[in-house]
């Protein structure tokens, strides 16, 4: 869309002025005709090139706009709704109240685009990639039945949960990761500056040593005669991974591997239907249509493989299916949920019982979570006891066997 700069005079006679976007001159002159503005002059504006006043080292070092923020926000939000505060104050405070120069940015632009008329879901949609399809349309539900408040408490809840989850397996993986990082830099550190001590004291023996001990005295010589080509393979492939994990076929065919690794697979997934079930029940409660819910719900799962299967269901309640019939056609429900939604379905209570799936998986959620630490050390030890005993017997076999030969008791 353009800028446009115009002119014109209210029902008072009064002249006004302002900037809209729109595509065409003609869609600016029919948003003023909307608002009672009869319009005198149109005109493509003028891009003016804004000096910011920050330096160069501030910019670089700006914060940007994270979910905490996003999850503040909906919560004043929730809370100067239900005190009756106009819309355009309550930007105003925020505004004022804001300390992170970005969200400051953000939300001076959402009050400028409400001043020029527009509702407060076409404003955030101006910031899509912050707050996501979701909870715009939320939004917009929100305006159209008068329940923006709720809404707002809603998203909060929803924000919260999703929040809880994500920090919740960042500390169950935090010591297995720190254990992960911590091996790969002793192997690297053995193979380069340990074992080639040892490669020149075994080179004086002049007898054949183990295979054990030679194994490791041929990785460590590969690994410093081609650790430039190893460091290149290693970041190809990692950029290689990224670029096609970004298309469309390999963001559905990883995030359908990941449903299925050991130990993790089961919390993703568990975690992933707890999002599609409060989400979906959020947007059915609101009133939203089962087949713009389902739309918008599988756009905001974060993975392709279950947002497919929640868009099959939309197909078929589409065909006049019935949501239990379609979620059970989907196979990633368990018999339990599948019996709650088709209970729901004949009651009339589909968004209590959503709302009681959701917390279901929660709570089978927060169990795996608790128990990831315990599932992964011992993992963990067995491939540290591993490559311990790998490394002691590849150095200390060939000192046995001198010791054994120096007192007469071996070969040699």
């Amino acid at each position: 869309m353009a800028v446009y700069t115009w002119r014109g005079r209210n029902n008072r006679g009064e002249a006004v002025t302002g900037q809209l976007e729109a595509l065409t001159e003609g869609g600016v002159a029919d948003q003023l005709l909307s608002i009672g503005v009869a319009p005198v002059h149109i005109a493509l504006a003028e891009a003016k090139v804004e000096k910011s006043s920050e330096g160069l080292l501030a910019r670089l070092n700006r914060k940007p706009i994270v979910v905490e923020d996003l999850l503040i926000f909906s919560r004043q939000m929730y809370t100067l709704n239900k005190a009756g505060v106009p819309i355009l104050r309550a930007f105003a405070g925020l505004e004022a109240s804001a300390t992170k120069p970005a969200m400051v940015d953000m939300l001076k632009d959402i009050r400028a685009s409400l001043d020029q008329g527009r509702e407060l879901s076409a404003a955030l949609a101006r910031h899509g990639a912050l707050f996501g399809g979701f909870y715009i349309s939320m939004i917009r539900v929100g305006e159209m039945t008068g329940r923006l408040t709720e809404v707002f408490m809603r998203l909060t809840e929803h924000m919260e949960f999703e929040r809880d989850v994500r920090e919740r397996i960042k500390q169950a993986t935090r010591y297995p990761t720190f254990v992960m990082i911590a091996m790969a830099i002793a192997v690297v550190i053995l193979n380069v500056f340990v074992i080639p001590v040892f490669a020149k004291v075994f080179a004086g023996f002049n007898t054949q040593l183990p295979l054990i001990t030679r194994g490791l005295l041929a990785f460590s010589s590969w690994m410093i005669a081609w650790w430039p080509l190893l460091l290149a393979l290693v970041f190809v492939g990692t950029v290689a991974v990224r670029a096609y994990v970004r298309t469309p076929e390999g963001r559905y065919r990883w995030d359908s591997r990941k449903l299925k690794l050991p130990i993790i697979g089961d919390i993703i997934l568990k975690a992933t239907l707890a999002r599609f079930a409060r989400s979906f029940a959020l947007s059915s409660q609101s009133g939203v249509p089962l087949v713009q819910a389902l739309t918008v719900v599988a756009q905001t799962v974060d993975n392709a493989f279950i947002g497919s299967r929640i868009e099959q269901m939309r197909d078929g309640i589409e065909r006049g299916e019935s949501i239990s019939r379609c979620a059970a056609a989907t196979g990633v429900f368990t018999p339990v949920v599948l019996q709650m939604i088709n209970v729901g379905e004949e009651t009339g209570e589909l968004d209590n019982l959503l709302f009681e799936i959701a917390a279901m998986y929660e709570r089978d959620t927060d169990y795996s979570i608790k128990g990831l630490s315990a599932s992964i050390e011992p993992i963990l030890l067995a491939v540290i006891g591993v490559l311990v005993l790998l490394l002691a017997l590849g150095v200390f076999l060939p000192l046995w066997n001198m010791g054994q030969a120096a007192m007469g008791k071996g070969g040699g």
